[in-house]
């Protein structure tokens, strides 16, 4: 299985520190080699973004920063996991190092998922 974790957090405007840097270069270094972790990256801050909307047939545009946000995606991975709980256990560890905020975990489609007969939809097995 596969879990996409968006780290949330309150916007910094300052890079990491070269410490916090080098601490997570470690844990991404080992997630990498032991094969739990598929991809990651952190983001700039949202002076750099836009949010972009639809709202019926209108398509709006706000460039960053957005203040009015409390908590602003900081970065994201991917995770391979056996199951929800073992995610879950991924997330609570990065958590004790990144400090403040939450990881959202949303399990990712596989290519195996069948298409449901009657909604023409995928219907995914969710194991907990």
């Amino acid at each position: 299985m596969r879990f996409l974790s968006i780290y949330k957090n309150v916007e910094r405007n300052a890079p990491p520190s070269p410490e916090e840097m080098a601490e997570m270069g470690k844990v991404v270094e080992q997630g990498f080699k032991e094969g739990w972790l598929l991809a990651t990256e952190g983001c700039m801050p949202t002076a750099y973004g836009a949010r972009v909307r639809r709202d019926g047939t209108k398509i709006s545009v706000t460039d960053g920063p957005f203040t009015e946000s409390k908590e602003v995606v900081g970065g994201f991975a991917i995770l391979k996991a056996n199951s929800k709980e073992e995610a879950i256990q991924m997330a609570k560890d990065f958590l004790k190092f990144a400090g403040e905020g939450e990881c959202e975990l949303r399990q990712i489609y596989e290519p195996t998922d069948a298409p449901c007969a009657t909604h023409g939809e995928r219907e995914v097995a969710l194991k907990a």
